[in-house]
């Protein structure tokens, strides 16, 4: 029987054979017709077997000119910002998020399918490049590991995707920190700007999951060693430094928002900025270097762009707005990855992302598996590192249809907002065909093409079809439009969002999120988008409902503001800004063999 794992990569990872096409992305050898002698290594094992195109040859094909290009060693580079204007008189590519139904233990793919689907186009005529996050390393040393796809679908040299890569998360966390110290000097010596102490909104960060930094407190020891307050550390990923970085437009609009960044209030409630510290000129300098897009590659020599990481859950959880710019002008057809399901990363992506980009997607990539669908059929018992039910693995369609209805709500969100969706069937081998056969048949009710595709073994050749129905999909005409104007109050932009995209009956307020709205809109934010903050496990507030949920309340409790950011977000739940880790992180198998060589990284 079968051995069973709870997502693709672990699959193939432990050598289970692959029937049909195969690619040899390093080689180029193609093998057809029945392959099941073949098994497929691990990631780490084939991403070490690339044979990587010069990184001048990939900007070469994208247009950007070579002394644009800062190289960093032979397996990234640094894309100047200059480059946009360069690139401002080529045409403009086909733009395509890429996004999913709501997550499950199982894992839908969706970075593997972004990858496999920018290799793909080179196999039908067209050019691509694809734009996807920078990992955090506190999930790579913890549960989640890696974030550069899989298998032969996957961004290389996959240990510096993962770890480090051009040092942006490093320079992300020394300019928020920064601002911290700074603030603390401004209150150790005497506080000239009054900010209330219990009212101070800024945090520390740190690229590690450390649950017991989420609270800490400060100024301890003799009078020399700072004020006594409370505080505590998020992840740097979840800072607005990140998140402001992955909006900004320009150098120049980075460094109006890092002094737009809040710090806190005085006990009048007026905001107190990282520019009234005089720190905002500081944290730009730091991030100099940090706002350029890095430039790397797929298995098969596909541009990624690969630049910044916010917080899915509190941010916006996108890449960056520069990385894009470029993109978009460099070939036939731009991939954007929006974490999460369509009712976070994607919405966001519309409603925040491109309101200030200005840049309209053509159309949209919905990721499904069977097994994600069955899951949100709640019919199965899913715990991640445990052995599936083989209840699960079982035919059955009407399973299919049941938890189907979480796709058909996404669906339905893609086209609220005038986008052209189209259904990505990330194929396992021993999925059955009724099964297959019924996402089909959901993506019709909804006039919404799909493809099956198996780019995890067989590369782009694996994921042809998925980009022919992209390429027709993004060719139709675009009523791209965002859910609501900036002029609608924040109140009826968060109820918009819930009853919406997430199908809430309607919306309640504490007295003390009521309290803050009603601050934000006096002080000038009421402009702002929204970004609400709430479970990625379920598309309602409550991560154990499943599939699309109706009849229930979005309950906000608070609401926080990232004005340099340029968003309003309430929090809906408990929201965890600084992650733990397990009993078994994935630190325990990431070591340096006798030839200096990453082992165990996933």
């Amino acid at each position: 029987m079968m051995e069973q794992f709870r997502t693709v990569k672990q699959y193939w990872a432990q050598g289970h054979t692959v029937q049909g096409t195969f690619l040899v992305p390093s080689s180029g050898v193609t093998v057809m017709g029945e392959v099941s002698s073949m098994s497929i290594p691990s990631d780490l094992e084939i991403a070490s077997q690339a044979q990587l195109r010069p990184l001048s040859d990939v900007a070469s094909s994208m247009g950007i000119p070579l002394d644009n290009l800062e190289l960093y060693g032979t397996g990234s580079a640094k894309i100047q910002l200059e480059a946009i204007e360069e690139l401002s008189q080529r045409p403009t590519a086909k733009y395509v998020v890429v996004s999913a139904i709501t997550p499950t233990p199982l894992g839908e793919g969706k970075t593997t399918t972004t990858v496999g689907l920018g290799q793909a186009f080179s196999h039908i005529g067209k050019s691509a490049t694809i734009a996807i996050r920078q990992p955090s390393m506190g999930p790579t040393f913890g549960i989640k590991g890696g974030a550069a796809g899989g298998g032969y679908s996957q961004v290389v040299p996959m240990e510096l995707f993962n770890l480090h890569l051009t040092g942006d998360m490093h320079a992300v966390t020394a300019a928020h920190n920064m601002c911290a110290a700074v603030l603390d000097a401004h209150l150790f010596h005497g506080n000239q700007l009054g900010l209330d102490l219990h009212n101070i909104t800024w945090r520390r960060v740190l690229d590690v999951n450390d649950r017991a930094l989420r609270n800490v407190t400060l100024g301890l020891g003799g009078r020399l060693d700072g004020i006594p307050r409370e505080s505590g550390f998020d992840i740097t990923a979840a800072s607005e430094v990140m998140a402001a970085l992955a909006l900004a437009t320009s150098l120049q609009d980075l460094r109006q928002k890092m002094g737009n960044i809040v710090v806190g209030y005085t006990k009048d409630n007026t905001p107190v900025t990282a520019e009234d510290l005089g720190v905002a000129g500081a944290m730009t300098v730091i991030l100099k270097e940090a706002v350029k897009p890095n430039l790397m590659q797929t298995l098969e020599g596909t541009p990624a762009l690969v630049h910044t990481g916010p917080f899915g859950n509190i941010a916006t959880g996108n890449s960056s707005i520069v990385a894009d710019q470029i993109g978009i002008k460099s070939g036939d057809f731009l991939l954007t990855e929006a974490g999460f399901g369509a009712d976070m990363g994607a919405e966001r992506f519309f409603n925040i992302k491109c309101r200030y980009s200005g840049l309209n997607p053509d159309a949209a990539v919905l990721v499904a598996t069977v097994r994600g669908l069955k899951a949100h059929s709640g019919k199965h018992k899913i715990v991640a590192g445990r052995p599936l039910p083989g209840a699960l693995l079982q035919e059955n369609p009407d399973e299919v249809h049941a938890g189907g209805d979480n796709l058909r709500k996404q669906l339905e969100n893609m086209q609220i907002h005038g986008v052209t969706p189209v259904v990505a069937i990330n194929t396992f081998p021993d999925d059955k065909e009724k099964d297959l056969q019924a996402i089909v048949e959901i993506a019709e009710e909804y006039g919404a093409r799909s493809a099956r595709c198996t780019h995890f073994a067989d590369g782009g050749i694996g994921a042809t079809t998925l980009a022919e129905a992209v390429d027709e999909a993004a060719s139709e005409p675009s009523s791209f439009a965002p859910l609501y104007e900036d002029a609608l109050p924040l109140r009826d932009k968060i109820t918009t969002v819930a009853q919406r995209i997430y199908g809430a009956q309607g919306v309640s307020f504490s007295s003390k999120a009521n309290k803050q709205l009603d601050n934000y809109e006096a002080n000038g934010f009421g402009n702002l988008p929204v970004c609400v903050a709430k479970t990625h496990l379920s598309i309602s507030s409550d991560p154990k409902l499943l599939g699309a949920p109706t009849g229930w309340t979005l309950p906000v409790r608070e609401v926080r503001a990232s004005v340099g950011a340029g968003f309003v977000y309430p929090i809906c739940g408990d929201m965890r800004t600084m992650p733990g880790l397990g009993k078994s992180p994935a630190a325990h198998q990431i070591d340096i063999d006798g030839d200096g060589n990453v082992v165990g990284l996933s």
